[in-house]
């Protein structure tokens, strides 16, 4: 089960933090990945990192404004979205799947079988 939270209400230009929190599971072996869905459009990738928070991955519209990374407590995924702007607009899911050892970091939706409920982010400019 995957819980996001941190979603709100922002102006363009500032930040905002969502992070997912994953349980009744070991997600050691995981790769928790961050996905987005505005209205009338298909839900896109974000971002991604194996849960030991060593390889990641980003969509281009997002490098360099958005880091993943897992919290200090080790207890939640990440995503620090700076730089924010009217187009991040989104309804932000995170979501797992169970990558073992593998480094590569998937981003299609296709690959992860566990979904969080969403979590909003609108951005007003």
């Amino acid at each position: 089960q995957l819980v996001e939270s941190g979603g709100g209400l922002v102006q363009a230009g500032t930040s905002l933090r969502l992070s997912c929190a994953p349980s009744g599971d070991a997600f050691s072996m995981y790769t928790i990945g961050w996905f987005r869905q505005a209205p009338g459009k298909e839900r896109e990738f974000v971002a991604a990192s194996r849960w030991s928070g060593d390889y990641t991955a980003y969509a281009e519209s997002v490098k360099g404004r958005f880091t993943i990374s897992r919290s200090n407590a080790k207890t939640t995924m990440d995503l620090q979205m700076n730089s924010l702007r009217p187009e991040d607009s989104a309804v932000y899911f995170c979501a797992a799947r169970r990558s073992g050892f593998s480094t590569i970091i998937r981003t299609f939706e296709r690959d992860y079988s566990s979904w969080g409920q969403g979590t909003r982010v609108t951005v007003s400019s």
